[in-house]
């Protein structure tokens, strides 16, 4: 239903925030109306994660003769302890990496199964229709460690111990908890504290540590240190797996030794699609990357060089494209071992100017189907990213899925195992035709994590991310129009207002197929005139509720090779180099 012309001041909370009438003195310097910061610039290196300590560490590595992998993984391994709110050896890991020697991306699916020993006729046997968001039942096998050795196994210079010690040193002797990262733990505890070995690992005497607190986990330094000391192997097939197997047992779950011993990753060939001249990389389903390669296609067709940023043209425009290509994310996006997609007529180019088509400049889509089988025949999480000094550039996202993940501590361990198998389908599952996310055991869930690349000329440009569910192709592409379309810099293309839509036709659980147009969520920096000119289209527009936070970028100068560094303002991180 269309909102009506209401006061302004019910539909944005932060009134005071929107696009001042006179331009401040970083207007002036920027060219954009909004609050922003300078680039970080570098001549070696350049990182840039949610935590400074953990983008500190990541330059120690590199000044030790690490590569970019090196790095990433000691900086993944320090978030774990760091920013457990988003992260974790319990969970998941994707990752495109620039190789300058052999100048190609290379493509990284950490991702893990679903249990072997879990039925879809157990779930029906318990009466669910949806798979719970916390305790066992959503628990599937964690691939970040996978992910660290295949990575290191490609690209790693330094000794694994060597890329671990930070972490175990920060994890013995402690370190002060960030203000984001507390106020996310905060509000975990309480809906966490019920499972087993969470209370006496994640909090201090039942509660949250708090910001500026110091904060050890002792239990996790033991397990990164026999990870360092037995390798890959120590965490899949060793007392590590053992721990988790006979804590599951113990606790009406099904993930078993057997599960993380047969477990292994797959190294991915990264798609891509041209916008305007610059080739955007994603990473094939089972993750969501190709839905921000076919909203690029789709947005590609209008001249935005006449239509001015954060005007109710560019907002529509890039909304429709976004209910388009997630109409296709709901049919298609799943395990391709289990239901293969046809990714390379998704991105083209001609399917995308069919879809273009659907698009009124005045009206929005009320419902979007996605196309056909037969017509496609035819044609909470952290990101960071890591270049070093020889040209390698790393883009890495990880994981435990919603916040905290699963709630579900093995004992003795310092990590919580994550809750990704809530992505699976349940409802009407076993018939034909099947939805592609229907569970089944050993089965990979869909994932929203995405990693992102920007080459020009065949050359690295912007390696990226953005955080988020389904914010994150959605933030790839606002990410990309900006610095295309816009002309911002790589940190103002980062703090411009950001737009998300909710309410499309979602790829899991039981939800219903979009009937209603969803919602237009706009932070504060969108004017009055934008909101009401949506709102004669038929869009609901409401103020933000996020999450919208994440985002980090490195770009390559190709012509100096000098480093850009940018790191989210909404959040605690940081970019540096030397």
């Amino acid at each position: 239903m269309m909102v009506p012309d209401m006061p302004i001041r019910s539909l944005f909370l932060c009134a005071a925030a929107l696009l001042p009438a006179a331009a401040t003195a970083a207007d002036r310097v920027t060219g954009h109306a909004f609050a922003t910061r300078s680039e970080v610039i570098a001549p070696h290196a350049m990182a840039a994660t949610s935590h400074p300590l953990a983008t500190q560490i990541a330059l120690d590595v590199m000044k030790q003769g690490g590569s970019a992998v090196d790095a990433a993984i000691a900086a993944n391994a320090a978030l774990g302890l760091m920013e457990p709110t988003g992260n974790g050896i319990g969970g998941d890991l994707f990752a495109i990496v620039w190789d300058p020697e052999t100048r190609k991306l290379y493509g990284y699916n950490g991702s893990g199964r679903s249990p072997k020993s879990l039925t879809l006729a157990e779930f029906r046997r318990r009466g669910l229709t949806d798979i719970p968001a916390h305790g066992p039942l959503p628990v599937s096998v964690p691939g970040a460690v996978d992910g660290w050795f295949a990575l290191h196994g490609r690209f790693g210079r330094l000794p694994m111990a060597d890329n671990l010690a930070p972490a175990i040193r920060y994890a013995r002797e402690g370190h002060p908890v960030h203000e984001v990262i507390a106020y996310y733990w905060e509000r975990s505890v309480p809906r966490l504290s019920q499972y087993p070995g969470f209370t006496e690992q994640f909090t201090i005497d039942g509660r949250a540590p708090r910001k500026g607190e110091l904060w050890k986990n002792p239990n996790l330094a033991d397990t990164l240190q026999k990870i360092a000391d037995g390798g890959r192997d120590a965490f899949y097939k060793g007392d590590i797996a053992r721990t988790i197997d006979a804590y599951f047992k113990a606790n009406g779950g099904f993930l078993s030794y057997a599960d993380l011993a047969a477990h292994q990753g797959e190294w991915v060939e990264p798609v891509s699609t041209s916008y305007r001249g610059y080739d955007v990389w994603e990473l094939p389903p089972n993750s969501q990357g190709i839905a921000a390669l076919q909203m690029l296609n789709i947005l590609e067709g209008y001249d935005f060089s006449k239509i001015p940023f954060g005007s109710a043209e560019h907002v529509h425009l890039f909304v429709e494209a976004k209910k388009l290509a997630f109409a296709d994310r709901a049919r298609f996006y799943a395990d391709p071992a289990f239901q293969p997609a046809p990714v390379e007529r998704l991105v083209s180019k001609d399917y995308a100017a069919r879809r273009r088509a659907l698009i009124s400049p005045d009206k929005a889509l009320r419902e979007v189907q996605p196309a056909t089988p037969r017509q496609l025949e035819e044609g909470d999480t952290i990101y960071m990213t890591v270049a070093d000094a020889d040209g390698m550039m790393v883009s890495l996202i990880q994981s435990n899925y919603r916040g905290m993940g699963s709630g579900m501590a093995p004992h003795g361990l310092g990590f919580i195992l994550q809750d990704r198998g809530e992505m699976f389908v349940l409802a009407g599952c076993g018939r034909k035709p099947e939805h592609p996310n229907c569970y089944a055991p050993g089965k990979r869930p869909f994932q929203t994590i995405i990693p992102a690349f920007v080459t020009k000329d065949g050359k690295p440009w912007v390696s990226f991310g953005v955080m988020g569910g389904a914010m994150q192709p959605q933030g790839h592409v606002q990410i990309v129009m900006n610095l295309v379309d816009f002309g911002m810099n790589l940190q103002e293309a980062g703090d411009a207002p950001r737009i998300q839509h909710e309410g499309s036709t979602e790829p899991t659980g039981a939800g219903t197929a979009m009937s209603d147009g969803g919602e237009v969520n706009l932070e504060t920096g969108f004017s009055w005139e934008t909101v009401r000119a949506l709102m004669r289209k038929g869009h609901r527009v409401t103020f933000a509720d996020g999450p919208y936070g994440g985002y980090q970028a490195i770009a390559r100068d190709p012509e100096t090779g000098v480093y850009y560094g940018a790191s989210e303002s909404r959040k605690d991180g940081q970019a540096a180099g030397y």
